[in-house]
């Protein structure tokens, strides 16, 4: 059983982060980054993020492993079909990871082979469904495994989604096929976690909120034009506008996000975005 497991059980705090693998084959600086990087439960490693071509995440989390560091690894829905997804989670599995967070993907158009092909073979509920059936012990041809995996299997939640009917239908449908933890989209409005969490707190799936550490008010407005599922409250970016150093104020909004979270949530997901030094600073 994994630590983030063991903790989430224990109904203890827990905190991650996420590092990305490099656009490259030299691991030094993202290993170099994790070992630095203190006081996470585990730590996320992105699967192309932005649909943005880097080394493949099993590698990265699979040296965390050896290095003693516990990883979640992110599986995404839009570059394999069901066939290379069971396979790179049964080599996960051999590999020793536990965590596992199973999401959609970004659409290949965004990023920076916009000429790619995604694949969407399953989406992000299939591929839950899939993680069961393997732990079941069987393949999706229904076919019986030489040993079969333990995933401790997380799903994505975006609690600013509209419609809000919508977002917590697809919610409740991942609980039911799986999921047995969550982590947010980046969230910055207090009212709507509440409102979500007063229904996702029904169902006992612990959720790991989502603070994203914002360095400017032109990048709260390029989440806010760009990102779905993603709004940065005007009088947020007005803060930033009128800070004498933006990150700092970021810093501070981090921060209280954090303490939001401790009232509502079971953990938050830090995402720095190259800040990783600043982390004990949002955790005071």
């Amino acid at each position: 059983m994994s630590m983030l497991e063991q903790r989430l059980g224990a109904q203890e705090f827990v905190v991650t982060t996420e590092v990305a693998p490099p656009k490259g084959c030299d691991l030094s600086e993202v290993l170099a980054t994790a070992a630095a990087i203190e006081g996470m439960t585990a730590i996320n490693v992105t699967d192309n993020q932005g649909a943005n071509m880097r080394m493949a995440p099993m590698a990265v989390a699979a040296k965390l492993v050896a290095a003693g560091i516990e990883p979640v690894l992110q599986v995404t829905c839009r570059d394999r079909n069901r066939l290379a997804l069971q396979s790179d989670l049964l080599a996960a599995s051999a590999f020793g990871i536990e965590n596992i967070l199973l999401l959609s993907g970004d659409h290949a158009r965004f990023g920076d082979h916009p000429q790619a092909r995604s694949v969407f073979d399953l989406d992000s509920v299939q591929l839950l469904q899939a993680v069961t059936t393997l732990k079941e012990g069987n393949d999706l041809a229904g076919r019986p495994l030489q040993g079969s995996p333990s995933f401790f299997a997380g799903a994505a939640v975006t609690p600013e989604a509209e419609p809000l009917e919508l977002m917590l239908q697809k919610f409740h449908k991942k609980v039911a096929s799986g999921a047995r933890f969550f982590q947010t989209q980046a969230v910055f409005s207090t009212p709507r976690l509440e409102i979500f969490m007063a229904e996702a707190s029904r169902c006992g799936t612990p959720v790991i909120l989502g603070v994203l550490l914002l360095k400017s008010a032109r990048m709260a407005r390029f989440l806010n034009a760009n990102i779905p599922g993603v709004r940065v409250p005007d009088a947020m970016i007005e803060r930033l506008d009128k800070a004498s150093v933006p990150l700092e104020e970021g810093v501070a909004i981090a921060r209280e996000l954090v303490a939001a979270a401790r009232s509502y949530c079971q953990g938050v997901h830090l995402m720095t975005l190259g800040q990783e030094t600043r982390i004990p600073d949002l955790l005071t």
